[in-house]
């Protein structure tokens, strides 16, 4: 069965192909599973959120708190937007419930962009086993969340609704990427661990692609 590779596409790519940054792989159908699903039935999102937030204001809804602890890495901590991007906080909460993330990695590093994870196989093709709504504004719903230094947002595929489990940290301001993609919520502490990820992991191409062994784990992700 054919594969397609999980992958945000560099800085240096960013200005030409910002429209296809971030291509996600269909995803597995479960942590262990190497085939590819077909795209999930799109949950019907609003095209218009009561609470949004930009680069110039704070969210001021309602807030699920997270902590990230990544071995020998440190713990992030984080508040997830649940009215701002209801359908991608609900899905990540299930899967942080299900402990789905444990064990797992970081797996594309680019620094002064992001670090991206979340992928149970580890190589940028795996998943969940749902696909969810993409709610961002160029899909018809309307999240203003800016995707500034520390924002935690969706990957996904050239597919609007194709996004699952991968998710990304911003490394540094990345705007271009605003309406594109589904910003869910921010870092309240702990950037410092995301700075040294950025900063400090080898990668082997200017695509941020870290080798397994260099690929920081994430021990659990946890509400708070």
């Amino acid at each position: 069965m054919t594969k397609t590779s999980v992958k945000l596409l560099s800085l240096v790519m960013a200005a030409a192909l910002a429209f296809t940054m971030f291509t996600l792989a269909g995803c597995g159908n479960s942590k262990s599973s190497t085939s590819e699903t077909k795209a999930a039935e799109s949950t019907v999102a609003p095209t218009t959120v009561q609470a949004t937030a930009d680069s110039a204001s704070e969210y001021t809804g309602k807030k699920t708190g997270i902590v990230i602890d990544v071995k020998d890495y440190g713990t992030i901590e984080a508040d997830l937007y649940d009215e701002l991007a209801p359908i991608t906080v609900e899905n990540f909460k299930k899967l942080v419930e299900e402990k789905f993330y444990d064990g797992l990695t970081f797996h594309r590093i680019i620094k002064g962009f992001m670090i991206q994870g979340g992928d149970p196989k580890g190589d940028g093709t795996g998943g969940a086993p749902d696909q969810i709504k993409g709610e961002f504004a160029q899909n018809g719903v309307a999240n203003n969340l800016s995707h500034t230094r520390g924002v935690l947002s969706m990957a996904r595929s050239a597919m609007p609704d194709s996004a699952s489990s991968q998710f990304f940290i911003v490394h540094e301001d990345s705007t271009y990427l605003d309406g594109q993609y589904a910003g869910f919520g921010k870092v309240t502490k702990g950037m410092d661990v995301v700075d040294k990820i950025a900063e400090s992991v080898p990668v082997t191409d200017n695509n941020g692609t870290v080798t397994k062994s260099n690929q920081p784990v994430i021990n659990s992700i946890r509400l708070k």
